[in-house]
């Protein structure tokens, strides 16, 4: 079992650490606890090596912010594509 903390992002929050109001503002945190399969730990393992990433927890918020952004642009009727190595262009399907 792993278990991650990972800080609450509101936009207030946000906002005001950049307007740089007083002391830095504090950030509230949520704990979550995550239980993962051995496969999904050896992916785990494999993305924080393959990032640098400094913890478990930097592995997600940075997979749940490219998940966000994923999502949002085929929201907009984005459409990403790939191109293999022989320069062959195609959909890549996010969302089956």
């Amino acid at each position: 079992m792993t278990v991650l903390t990972v800080a609450s992002d509101t936009s207030h929050d946000k906002a005001r650490a950049r307007a740089g109001e007083g002391e830095r503002a504090a950030v509230k945190k949520n704990r979550v606890q995550l239980d993962f399969a051995p496969r999904a730990m050896e992916r785990l393992n494999a993305l924080k090596a393959k990032t640098e990433a400094a913890s478990y927890a930097e592995v997600v918020k940075n997979a749940l912010r490219l998940y966000e952004a994923l999502i949002e642009e085929t929201e907009d009727g984005k459409q990403f594509l790939v191109r293999d190595k022989d320069g062959v262009v195609a959909p890549f399907r996010l969302f089956l």
